[in-house]
């Protein structure tokens, strides 16, 4: 987890690990977190849903995210969000990695 007043790297803070997905919760709170991944080259999620709107924020490579059967590619820099109960899947074209914001309501559960 990330002290209050630390500044932190965010993609020096994960290593890509071969033929893996590695994650790191940074943040937790009932209304949401915020999820470090670091994709070695063709890893996936396969497609499923999730109760919560989540935001996925490429912080380096690209990636391959599909959102209702619609792929966007994302580098370095961009933003997508992934809408609760839609199906998604992603796939990493590069190694990457990603920041997933996830945001909670009641009116999401």
């Amino acid at each position: 987890m990330v002290c209050q007043q630390e500044a932190i790297h965010l993609a020096e803070r994960l290593k890509y690990q071969k033929d893996s997905i590695v994650s790191q919760e940074i943040y937790s709170r009932e209304m949401g977190t915020l999820t470090l991944f670091a994709f070695d080259q063709g890893q996936q999620l396969s497609e499923h849903t999730a109760p919560f709107d989540a935001f996925v924020f490429c912080l380096e490579g690209q990636v391959e995210v599909t959102i209702e059967g619609q792929a966007h590619q994302l580098k370095a820099g961009e933003l997508i969000l992934m809408p609760a109960h839609k199906p998604h899947a992603l796939q990493a074209l590069t190694p990457f990695k990603m920041l997933l914001i996830m945001f909670r309501s009641a009116s999401q559960e």
